[in-house]
């Protein structure tokens, strides 16, 4: 059995994830936001101190300091958005209907599609306070070998968990199409990609073309979180291990569970990956003790009871959903419809994933 965490700095407010800064031209229009927040909740006074959370790659996230409480805002980006992005209110009303049958989403406070209090639709929820591991573990927080290990499991059970949720007797339905959601995935994000495209990036034509001929016959359609990582899980401040909230809900739908976990496995990097790929790294997944990707995959069969003889097709789509995802950011960047400066460099991040894809590709061949 795996030890419990005993430090004193586990306890402190050094390991509790904050927001920062509010980046220059993301502001909040707090004359028209705050009054409308005490006609949905009569237990705030006084106005917020407002910070902005670091990502801010997809939507952006703020936290709204209260004297009586803290609360967490989301809202779409500014720009040009791809069809069905960042729609707040589809957000919202996903995770109102999955709390009650999967307790680690946070409880949704309010909505707007008034899009003058603030410039865009946008939504309130409960703050979830605990430890976000992000690129690193927060300076304080020392995990050993076989705490990293039940951490690592306790994540991977959390996702098994959402996608053994009985979503008919949940009705959950609505929450996506269900059958075909694989060759719908591959033709959407194949059209975001083309869209997106620009000079500097490959056209992906190998990759969509073998990815649209080898979708595998069978599926399994559950609900899928479809952006689960490490650092979109929220942990106990006192005992890191134990995960307390799944956060950042955007892609949620009914899909595939293999998808899912081919979409997680893009985002992790082992202890053994190429500088590139460690350059890149966002979550801790090179810690003594967390499961390689070979790991993930053999563990969560082993749980689930899925069959699979070759994993090449999920990963290859993982890696190329995420492709397509960081040339939407990009193509913000290079039409200056953002000027976030961690975006300027994304397309170089294309090309390595696309290059993933294909020696994926050539290494299930030989």
């Amino acid at each position: 059995m795996t030890q419990p965490i005993q430090s004193d700095s586990l306890k402190s407010n050094n390991v509790i994830d904050k927001a920062g800064s509010v980046r220059s031209g993301e502001e909040l229009d707090l004359s028209r936001l705050d009054p409308w927040l005490k006609t949905q909740m009569s237990d705030i006074s006084s106005q917020p101190v407002v910070h902005q959370y670091s990502g801010g790659a997809s939507n952006w996230t703020y936290c709204l300091q209260y004297p009586e409480k803290e609360l967490i805002l989301r809202r779409a980006p500014s720009g040009t958005k791809a069809k069905g992005a960042h729609d707040m209110g589809r957000e919202y009303r996903l995770q109102q209907a999955l709390k009650p049958v999967y307790s680690y989403v946070p409880a949704m406070l309010a909505y707007s599609d008034d899009e003058r209090l603030i410039g865009s639709e946008f939504y309130v929820m409960e703050k979830l306070t605990g430890v976000i591991p992000r690129k690193n573990l927060p300076r304080g927080v020392q995990l050993n070998k076989a705490q990293t290990q039940h951490l690592c499991r306790n994540a991977l059970d959390s996702l098994i968990e959402l996608h053994q949720v009985d979503y008919k007797s949940a009705n959950l339905q609505h929450l996506g199409k269900g059958t075909g959601y694989t060759q719908r995935q591959i033709e959407g994000w194949t059209t975001r990609y083309s869209k997106a495209k620009t000079w500097n990036v490959p056209s992906a034509n190998y990759v969509m073309d073998w990815l649209k001929a080898n979708i595998p016959a069978e599926e399994h359609i559950c609900i899928t979180h479809n952006d689960f990582r490490f650092d979109n899980l929220v942990l106990q401040a006192d005992d890191p291990t134990h995960i307390i909230g799944v956060l950042d809900w955007e892609l949620a739908t009914l899909g595939d569970p293999l998808m899912d976990i081919g979409n997680s496995l893009a985002y992790w990097v082992d202890a053994g990956d190429d500088p590139i790929a460690q350059g890149t790294r966002r979550q801790p997944t090179h810690l003594d003790g967390m499961f390689t990707r070979a790991e993930v995959i053999e563990y969560y069969l082993d749980k689930t009871g899925y069959k699979v003889d070759d994993f090449t097709f999920y990963e290859v789509y993982g890696l190329f959903r995420l492709a397509a995802i960081a040339q939407q950011i990009y193509y913000r960047y290079h039409h200056k419809q953002t000027n976030n400066p961690a975006f300027k460099h994304i397309w170089f991040f294309v090309h390595y994933l696309l290059w993933r894809c294909k020696k994926s590709i050539k290494k299930a061949r030989v």
